[in-house]
């Protein structure tokens, strides 16, 4: 058997690998992480923005019908805001002294309703079980752990909310009053170049967001008229009450149906344990059947979204934002597609180049240059404006045939 001398030594290769990391890749690594914690630091601002943008594009059709009407910018935008604020303050009037007072009466009557919803499951041998868990029950101890320090966040909280909500609201006010030199300042930070296509997003947005506002009209009326159908059958008292304010909790994705739910089911207590079971049945599968069925195509066909987009939005903008990511995620989702096609951006895989669109953009550019030569911002935000509006009614006038779409003005014809 040969064994290695134990001087010998033999040769080994060495290979030296060296990862060099150029000072560009470190500089986009920080400013990535950089402006992820800025976007975190920036959002409740971002959301505020946007709740602006959605007030302003919901209200400023109903501004401009006033002023078609000759009734002053300042007078119709007072006149519109206050008539929303009346409608809160109704509906408030209407559902919460009746909501305060039934919660009043249930919490008083609480044992007696525990005690006759355990008789009634005692009588089924499936339900024993759940009968002796609702015996059990001490509703003491689902509200002995709050304190007055929670007490205090929860009021912090709802204050906090308040707050970004009223700085919405005068924000939209300030972009309704003074729109065009607000369009002005926007247009500024843009290149001349774009301006066409700034305007033609701009007008895109508005269009999602009276879709987007149009369908939870759809859903909150929907539900409202279910629960009253639903509660007048079953003789529930306050049937209006409850009506209204399922319509104005069903704006809030997948918290809503509960809170429409809960109210309507302890008014039923008041009729039974069979009326009970009836309304909290109905109303679940009214919940499922919204959710499943009216949400994706009401949504769909306003925001120009598949079912299935619908609901991954509303996933997606729950897990990342709560409450406000689902409440905005579908008109994010449709203005992100709008922007992908209006911005002509190809995705792998999907050829979305069209030339016909391609020239009908050169054509407006080209108009623009013309028409807009000496413009300060403001009036160059306005032919912009002008011309995109042309193009699209041109475009839904011929079945949108963006090859033969005419570009008129009064400041001279198309090429």
């Amino acid at each position: 058997m040969n064994e290695p001398h134990p001087d010998r030594v033999e040769d080994v290769k060495i290979t030296v690998h060296r990862i060099e990391i150029s000072y560009k890749s470190i500089l986009a690594v920080a400013l990535t992480v950089g402006g992820v914690w800025l976007l975190g630091v920036v959002m409740p601002i971002l959301v505020v923005l946007v709740i602006a943008l959605i007030l302003v594009g919901t209200l400023r059709p109903l501004v401009v019908w006033l002023q078609n009407h000759r009734v002053n910018r300042t007078l119709a935008i007072g006149l519109v805001f206050l008539a929303c604020g009346a409608m809160l303050v109704l509906i408030g009037v209407l559902t919460i002294p009746a909501l305060l007072s039934q919660v009043s009466h249930t919490v008083r009557d609480l044992p007696r309703l525990q005690k006759s919803l355990a008789l009634a499951l005692d009588e089924h041998r499936f339900a024993a079980p759940l009968a002796n868990a609702v015996r059990a029950f001490k509703p003491e101890k689902a509200v002995e752990h709050l304190d007055a320090a929670t007490a205090i966040v929860a009021s912090l909280n709802v204050v906090e909310v308040l707050g970004y909500g009223a700085t919405a609201v005068v924000l939209a006010i300030y972009f309704l009053a003074d729109g065009e030199r607000t369009r002005g300042y926007l247009f500024a930070l843009f290149p001349r170049r774009f301006h066409v296509r700034l305007a033609r997003v701009l007008l895109n947005l508005e269009t999602i967001v009276g879709g987007y506002m149009r369908g939870q009209l759809i859903t909150s009326l929907a539900i409202g008229v279910f629960t009253f159908g639903l509660l007048s059958i079953m003789r529930v008292p306050n049937a209006v009450a409850l009506a209204a304010f399922a319509a104005l909790t069903d704006v809030i994705p997948f918290v809503g149906g509960l809170l429409a739910t809960t109210p309507a089911v302890l008014m039923a207590m008041s009729r039974g344990t069979l009326v009970t079971l009836v309304v909290l049945g109905a109303m679940v599968g009214y919940q499922e059947f919204e959710s499943r069925v009216i949400v994706p195509r009401v949504y769909g066909r306003a925001l120009r979204l598949s079912s299935a987009v619908v609901v991954i939005a509303l996933l997606i903008g729950g897990k990342v934002g709560g409450i406000v990511g689902a409440l905005l995620a579908l008109p994010i989702a449709a203005a992100v597609r709008m922007l992908i096609e209006e911005l002509r951006v190809e995705l792998p895989g999907d050829d979305t180049d069209d030339r016909r669109l391609r020239a009908r953009d050169a054509r407006a550019e080209r108009k623009f240059e013309r028409d807009s030569a000496g413009a300060t911002p403001q009036e160059a935000a306005a032919v912009a404006t002008d011309i995109a509006s042309q193009t699209r009614e041109a475009d839904q006038a011929r079945g949108r045939d963006p090859a033969e779409t005419p570009l008129t003005s009064s400041g001279g014809s198309g090429p």
